[in-house]
């Protein structure tokens, strides 16, 4: 699985998404190994949606980052700072809309 995910990290520009594709996935596929051997699968299920949860929390932060940015010419810092609680606040609300 990391060999995989190495390979579209090499296929994707810029190559600084290689160390994306490489590492995080990995390491969530070995987390869940180590959550259903330890815990059982339905705590691993669960930690899965908190997973996918943060993921696609993520990618709104990121996306609304740039799109600031662009847009507004507004600092880095200040920006990535300033969205903090638009991704915390997506994440606990997919994660509180998953769990029900």
């Amino acid at each position: 699985m990391v060999c995989a995910f190495s390979l579209l990290g090499d296929i994707f520009r810029p190559k600084s998404f290689a160390g994306l594709f490489g590492a995080a996935p990995s390491m969530a596929l070995a987390t869940l190994v180590l959550s259903i051997a330890t815990s059982g699968k339905a705590y691993a299920a669960l930690e899965g949606r908190s997973m996918m949860a943060g993921a696609l929390a993520f990618f709104v932060y990121a996306t609304a980052v740039g799109v600031i940015m662009m847009r507004h010419k507004t600092s880095a810092l200040w920006t990535t700072v300033a969205l903090i609680p638009a991704w915390l606040g997506c994440a606990l609300g997919l994660w509180m809309w998953w769990g029900r």
